[in-house]
């Protein structure tokens, strides 16, 4: 198995068997994005470096303006999309076998984990991981330690509080928090000015 077929694998949602191919090929993508995260973490790097790093990780290059604040995790990486002027703060965890996609502007808090695996319900089949990916609009901010479960959308201009567990789609330009996350409020005109 390819990377290229691997993704394509992952993206199209089919499960992944418990010992199957994808799964071992899983498992050699892991090792890369281990050795690269423990290269990031490791050490100071200059924004520059960071970027090189990053852009490494996820096998394609980010935006000059893209900044990482270490430790950073993720256990594939290759299924990670930045858009422009994106940050992520320290501690966060990215499982993003299913895709994770991140729009222009967004913000992620200290310690977020985004989650986009599922496991199989059957006990008997419960080595078997479910893919879903996670997309996350523009201009979107996620307070620290929040998780985002796999299959979720949040709209462009959303906030996610801190500590929420979003479960559902976010609507675009509201606030959500709890567990699980509910929309609170829709954020006024005079607050998106």
């Amino acid at each position: 198995m390819e990377l290229d077929e691997f993704l394509a694998h992952l993206n199209s949602g089919s499960p992944v068997q418990g010992g199957g191919e994808a799964h071992q090929f899983m498992h050699g993508v892991s090792q890369e994005a281990l050795r690269i995260t423990a290269e990031i973490n490791g050490s100071y790097h200059k924004p520059e470096q960071l970027r090189a790093l990053f852009s490494q990780l996820i096998g394609q290059p980010v935006d000059e303006s893209f900044a990482l604040f270490p430790p950073f995790y993720t256990d594939c990486g290759k299924n990670i999309h930045i858009g422009k002027h994106v940050f992520i703060n320290m501690g966060c965890k990215f499982q993003d076998q299913g895709g994770i996609f991140i729009g222009d502007g967004t913000l992620i808090g200290h310690n977020v984990v985004l989650a986009t695996l599922n496991h199989a319900k059957s006990p008997m089949d419960r080595s078997t991981m479910i893919p879903a990916p996670i997309h996350i609009g523009k201009r979107v901010w996620i307070g620290s330690n929040a998780t985002i479960l796999p299959g979720v959308t949040i709209g462009d201009g959303a906030i996610v509080a801190a500590g929420a567990v979003v479960t559902k789609d976010v609507p675009e330009n509201t606030i959500v928090s709890g567990v699980p996350a509910k929309v609170m409020r829709t954020i006024s005109e005079e607050e998106m000015q």
